[in-house]
């Protein structure tokens, strides 16, 4: 289990204005974000609603305190957002054991980060249940630090986790790529001051200043990332 206390000998990369790498986890390093839809699709079907596939684009890459709330709403079930977070985490848990598909090119990536020392962190607005049982298959290890979404006042598309996760490894947002796969999430980094790169998962996102997207992880590497801090203003 990764906690959110940084890991001890956690330096910056020498020679490069690279300070850190900050990683969200469904969609980006797993192939996640179809497990939510489909766990929702199920629990609402056992609630007798049938969710519309364009609230799809509506609740992914969000906190489960929007996404389901927003649900409840649509649909008027009669669930407390508390109860309905139980049955998305166990479905979703269910899903998981079964299989934990990575994207291609994220264990590559993680890898590299590791052998050579590059700073890095787990961003995510899962609860922290599963992305620690996410983290068997990824590889703690990996992670100096993780960031959960039940343990920040404000998850995505607020900066804060970033911001959290950033402090935590003793970087300069400013010098922080992050990585990410929803608007939501891009949302939150780049109001945290971070370069951002966009692998979409489910949905479109343009390219913008300090923003580069990519069709997936496999084009992403080390100097790929150190070269984006040459776009400093």
């Amino acid at each position: 289990m990764t906690s959110t206390v940084p890991a001890l000998g956690t330096r910056t990369a020498e020679g490069s204005a690279l300070q850190a790498v900050l990683l969200d986890m469904d969609g980006t390093l797993v192939d996640t974000e179809g497990f939510w839809w489909d766990v929702e699709v199920e629990v609402f079907a056992s609630l007798g609603h049938t969710l519309d596939d364009s609230w799809r684009h509506v609740v992914v890459g969000g906190p489960m305190s929007r996404s389901a709330g927003f649900l409840i709403e649509v649909t008027g079930a009669d669930i407390s957002l508390a109860e309905l977070s139980v049955l998305l985490n166990d479905g979703f848990e269910e899903r998981i054991d079964r299989a934990l598909p990575l994207m291609p090119g994220a264990a590559r990536l993680l890898a590299e980060l590791s052998t050579h020392e590059i700073p890095t962190a787990l961003v995510s607005a899962s609860h922290r249940r599963i992305i620690d049982r996410v983290l068997t298959s990824l590889g703690a290890q990996h992670f100096g630090l993780t960031i959960a979404g039940d343990e920040v006042p404000r998850t995505k598309p607020h900066p804060d986790p970033y911001l959290l996760a950033a402090a935590g490894l003793g970087a300069d947002p400013a010098r922080c790529a992050v990585v990410e796969d929803t608007a939501t999430g891009v949302a939150a980094a780049e109001a945290a001051g971070c370069h951002v790169v966009a692998v979409p998962s489910v949905a479109p996102i343009t390219p913008a200043a300090r923003r580069t997207v990519v069709g997936s992880l496999e084009e992403v590497d080390l100097t790929f990332l150190r070269g984006l801090m040459t776009q400093m203003p």
